[in-house]
């Protein structure tokens, strides 16, 4: 005799299914198009055939290509940076590897990969779409550099790290993360005769010439 609730335990109908995962397909659709095309180049158009759908269907869930770029970022990188977050509210690591563990995971999970193409639209694009820009420096920007400097300081509560202008350091710290995941997403692929400098090799280094300068003194005996 089958269960009581036979009828809840049936899987849903495929109809059903396909629309629960919709907004998921369409915003890797979108990213995919952003990231290939621009902002401006990419067309509503482009994204409903890349899914699968018509236009009207992906009006439903996203008006306009503004909140779908919205969408894309909020649904892609505000969640790594969200987890970057809390493992760094639970860890209790050394501070010089929390450190350490930030930039690889940073450049792992948006540097090495499709979403550094969404840093470089907004760069790219800027002039002609500030609000965007805007939007992209609050939600990603901002939160990113107060990840890092919440380390930073941490090092330097603890007495790991020596004091040092930490608003200052944030920018000159990151800056060359976000350059190379540029250059790799940008330069390399229509200059494949350039001798790239391996991701691990960089990060190495980078981490290394962080560290030396966050160096305590020793204390004097």
């Amino acid at each position: 005799m089958p269960p009581l609730n036979a009828e809840a335990a049936l899987p849903a109908p495929r109809r059903e299914r396909r629309k629960d995962s919709r907004p998921g397909e369409l915003l890797d659709a979108a990213l995919d198009c952003f990231v290939e095309r621009g902002y401006a180049a990419c067309r509503l158009d482009d994204v409903a055939r890349r899914a699968g759908v018509s236009k009207g269907t992906l009006y439903l869930y996203y008006p306009s290509k503004d909140e779908l770029f919205k969408a894309v970022v909020r649904r892609s990188i505000v969640p790594l940076l969200d987890e970057f977050r809390r493992d760094l509210e639970t860890s209790r690591a050394a501070s010089q590897d929390v450190l350490a563990h930030f930039f690889r995971g940073w450049w792992s999970r948006i540097g090495e990969t499709r979403l550094a193409g969404i840093a470089k639209l907004v760069i790219g694009e800027a002039g002609n779409f500030p609000d965007l820009a805007r939007f992209f420096q609050e939600e990603v920007t901002e939160p990113n550099m107060r990840l890092l400097s919440t380390i930073l300081n941490r090092g330097i509560e603890r007495g790991e790290f020596r004091a040092i202008d930490t608003e200052v350091a944030v920018h000159l710290w990151m800056s060359p993360l976000i350059l190379k995941a540029i250059w790799t997403h940008s330069i390399l692929p229509c200059c494949p005769e350039l001798e790239a400098i391996p991701a691990e090799r960089f990060l190495r280094t980078h981490v290394q010439m962080i560290l030396s300068v966050l160096k305590t003194e020793a204390a004097p005996r």
